[in-house]
């Protein structure tokens, strides 16, 4: 009986493994900021806490990712071609640099963040190419109403945790390299240009299409998050502009569009609570797990961390209030997901059981 489980379980993760959710990295995204943000409010057990859970999670989702690729590779190459589900795989960039940051700022491991941040740029040239060259050269294309959603500004939070990570380490050496810290700036700006174009089309999709209950999905929460992961690249860059004289010239235009972005992601965070009171207490739209609300959690954690980081980068100690307070939504936030993928995984468990039982 015991080899008869083993065997079922093996057939259960594999079936798992072939319908993994693209975007289940973004897991790794909330975990990691989330972390981050408790790290700067002197919260350094939680922080070290979610380290452990994120590192862990970080290798599971990799090898299911792997598993995909070399035994089901037409889905995987299926969801890539699809406007709805392509875009998770941008959370693998994503993922890969929020760690990387995670790791150099609670650990101090440069070489390990080293090597994240150059498989983050390797996954962003593959992902970023693949999915926008399939998605335009695709026959039958769908309306905007069923192709798009939040999850395409993922492509902005990919770019952005690029440009973080990289003048982060950047920046730590005593030389800084010109050209890396010139491509940081260029990512900033590409990121900028992109969320720019994409919520274009999410707002009009937002105010002149049917949105209904099964559309308004968590996703749409990066509307937020992008926005605030371009925050904290600008503020990055603005704290590290004595490192290179070309950014310390252009200061006052980081400091202006840095500012224009955080405003941005505060004015959609009252909207995008109103909408998620309006899906489920007024229209009673179930809440049962689902590994897209990860990406609800990641922008919570990121507005707490963005605004720290804007308000040292310009110099407003009042803005520092709203992290303090923040960070408690974003925990909570995060520790209700976490419970509902733990009772994801004990049903999981438990199904396995049922079907050993009925064998």
């Amino acid at each position: 009986m015991a080899w008869k489980n083993d065997l079922l379980s093996r057939r259960h993760i594999a079936a798992n493994a072939a319908d993994l959710f693209p975007g289940y990295f973004a897991l790794v995204m909330a975990t990691g900021i989330v972390s981050i943000a408790a790290l700067l409010l002197q919260m350094p057990l939680i922080a070290n806490a979610l380290l452990v859970i994120n590192v862990a999670a970080y290798v599971i989702l990799w090898l299911l990712t792997l598993w995909r690729l070399f035994f089901y590779f037409p889905r995987l190459l299926a969801d890539v071609k699809s406007h709805a589900r392509g875009p998770g795989f941008f959370t693998l960039i994503a993922g890969t640099c929020v760690l990387g940051t995670q790791l150099l700022l609670l650990t101090g491991s440069q070489l390990v963040a080293w090597g994240l941040w150059w498989l983050g740029i390797g996954l962003w040239l593959v992902v970023m190419y693949a999915f926008f060259t399939a998605v335009t050269v695709r026959v039958n294309k769908p309306t905007l109403e069923t192709g798009i959603n939040g999850a395409w500004l993922i492509a902005i939070v990919a770019t952005q945790s690029i440009a973080i990570l990289g003048t982060l380490l950047l920046t730590g050496l005593d030389n800084p390299s010109t050209a890396g810290l010139f491509f940081t700036l260029c990512m900033y700006l590409l990121g900028c240009m992109l969320y720019l174009s994409i919520i274009t089309l999410i707002f009009y999709r937002f105010t002149f299409v049917e949105l209904t209950t099964a559309a308004l999905t968590p996703p749409y929460w990066i509307n937020m998050g992008a926005v605030a992961i371009t925050t904290l690249a600008g503020s990055t860059l603005i704290l590290n502009a004595g490192h290179w004289p070309f950014l310390a010239e252009i200061l006052p235009f980081l400091k202006g569009f840095t500012l224009f972005f955080w405003v941005a992601g505060t004015w959609w965070i009252p909207l995008l609570f109103i909408l998620g009171a309006w899906r489920h207490l007024y229209k009673r739209h179930p809440l049962t797990y689902d590994p897209q609300y990860w990406g609800m959690v990641f922008p919570l954690g990121m507005y707490t961390t963005c605004t720290f980081r804007l308000s040292q980068a310009l110099e407003l100690p009042f803005l520092m209030a709203i992290p303090r307070y923040f960070i408690f939504i974003a925990l909570i936030a995060w520790v209700g997901t976490f419970i509902g993928l733990l009772g994801h995984l004990a049903g999981f468990g438990q199904t396995t059981a049922d079907v050993s039982r009925q064998g």
